[in-house]
C-alpha cells in the first residue's frame, strides 16, 4: 500500500484488515526497525519520501525549477512598500528577489544568503541587510553563532522560508541544524511566517526540525500538493496559494 500512496494510516487500516489499531501500531513498530516504513502521527510514511539529503545549490536549482519560478512570482508580491522581512537562503526564495516589484520603496530585506544579497545590489530602493556569520558552501548562507545573535537583534513584518521537508502532520526541516536553529531565530522575530515550497517536498522529513505548523502562517506551492496535504493545512488556519 505504501508503494502507491506514499502515506497510510492507523485507523483505515484497522478498518480494512479488521484488527485493532494497537495491532497496526505493533505492525508499524516492526516495520520501522526493518527499515520499511516510518511512523508519523497516526499512521505512517513512504522511506523513499522521508529523507531530504543536503544538496547544494547547483543540483537544487535543476529541480522543479519551473514551479519554483512561479511561487517566487507569487510570493514577491506579498512584499510591499516600507515592508521589513527576511528571506531565508535556497533556490525558491532566490526566484522571490529576482520578481520583486521595481516599484517597491522604503523595503528593508535581511538575509543571510550571499546570492540572494548578490541579486540585490542592484536594487537601490531595497535597504539590505547581511547580519554576518560563518558561510556554508552547500547553501551559499552565513550561519552560527554570529548569525543568531544578530538576527535576535530585529523584528519584522514577514519571514519567507524555504525548506527540505514538508511534513504537515509535523512541521517543517531542513538537513542541517546549524541552519535549522537559524530558521528558528527567524520565525521567532517575525510576524507573519510564509513558507515557499514546491510540491515535492511535502511527505518529506529531514534532519532538523524547524517548526510545527502552529507558527506557520501561509503556505505557497503548486498545484501537486495532495488534497490531503493541503486539507491538512487549511484546518491548522494556514492560508494556502496555489501558484
Amino acid at each position: 500500500m505504501l508503494t502507491t500512496k506514499d502515506q497510510i494510516f492507523v485507523n483505515e487500516l484497522s478498518k480494512e484488515f479488521a484488527v485493532s489499531e494497537v495491532t497496526i501500531r505493533n505492525d508499524f513498530k516492526q516495520l520501522e526497525t526493518k527499515k520499511l516504513l516510518i511512523r508519523a502521527r497516526g499512521g505512517a510514511m513512504s522511506v523513499s519520501k522521508t529523507v531530504s539529503f543536503d544538496q547544494n545549490l547547483g543540483e537544487k536549482n535543476k529541480i522543479n525549477i519551473n514551479e519554483k519560478i512561479r511561487i517566487g512570482k507569487t510570493a514577491a508580491q506579498l512584499i510591499t512598500n516600507h515592508d521589513t522581512v527576511i528571506i531565508d537562503s535556497g533556490t525558491t526564495t532566490l526566484e522571490i528577489v529576482k520578481n520583486l516589484t521595481p516599484s517597491l520603496s522604503q523595503v528593508t530585506i535581511i538575509t543571510n544568503a550571499l546570492n540572494i544579497a548578490q541579486h540585490l545590489l542592484s536594487s537601490p530602493n531595497i535597504n539590505l541587510i547581511m547580519p554576518g556569520g560563518v558561510m556554508r558552501q552547500n547553501s551559499l548562507s552565513l550561519i552560527g553563532p554570529l548569525a543568531e545573535k544578530n538576527f535576535r537583534n530585529f523584528f519584522v513584518d514577514k519571514v519567507f522560508l524555504g525548506v527540505d521537508g514538508f511534513d504537515t502532520t509535523m512541521g517543517i526541516s531542513t538537513p542541517n541544524m546549524e541552519e535549522a536553529f537559524l530558521n528558528q531565530i527567524m520565525i521567532e522575530v517575525a510576524k507573519e511566517v510564509i513558507v515557499v515550497t514546491d510540491s515535492s517536498k511535502f511527505l518529506r522529513k529531514s534532519l532538523a526540525f524547524i517548526c510545527k505548523l502552529d507558527r506557520i502562517s501561509t503556505v505557497i506551492t503548486d498545484s501537486g500538493i495532495s488534497e490531503v496535504d493541503k486539507k491538512r493545512l487549511i484546518d491548522a488556519n494556514i492560508k494556502v496559494i496555489i501558484a
